[in-house]
């Protein structure tokens, strides 16, 4: 395997990813929760990720940020994992994240801004090895065990929300962004 310069990086265990569309013709989905059970950065360890909910794409989001239960930790993604993207400036947001994967699938809550936020992935595919280069809004490499999903559920406050597709959504053991 090749040697790729590494300035920044951060592994995970117990991911579980949902990218959604809450309405037709969106270009990109407007319902993103990305979240593990443990995070590791030089900066520390805690369960984070990020989230982006925006239901009316005219309005802004409704929650955007790095979610993580250490601000610490959640303040590291922005300016050093997602530098030069949308995300670079992100707010961090302090959060209760929990996940669960089983041969099924997996599932997350999240408690964020007096907001809970329920996702369940299931009709996993089969786990395979992935190794991508940067590119996009990942301007990092990423290597790592996933299983992608093509049935999702979104519930937020206790009120399920429709989505039209869950294209990109995975289950990820563990994984390791390098940069």
């Amino acid at each position: 395997m090749p040697d790729y310069p590494l300035s920044h990086w951060m592994s995970w265990e117990g991911g579980v990813d949902l990218l959604g569309c809450t309405a037709p013709g969106l270009p990109m989905p407007n319902a993103i929760i990305h979240v593990a059970r443990m995070v590791h950065t030089p900066r520390g360890s805690c369960p984070a990720g990020m989230i982006f909910f925006q239901p009316d794409p005219a309005a802004a989001p409704v929650l955007f940020g790095f979610i993580a239960t250490d601000p610490v930790v959640g303040a590291y993604f922005g300016p050093t994992m997602f530098a030069g993207t949308p995300f670079e400036q992100a707010p961090v947001l302090q959060a209760n994240i929990s996940t669960t994967l089983d041969a099924q699938g997996g599932s997350a809550r999240v408690e964020v801004n007096g907001h809970v936020i329920e996702t369940s992935l299931s009709s996993l595919a089969p786990q395979v090895l992935v190794d991508r280069a940067p590119g996009g809004l990942a301007p990092f490499r990423t290597q790592g065990v996933e299983r992608v999903a093509s049935a999702g559920r979104l519930r937020i406050d206790g009120v399920d929300i429709a989505l039209l597709n869950v294209t990109g959504s995975l289950v990820s053991p563990t994984g390791v962004y390098g940069r």
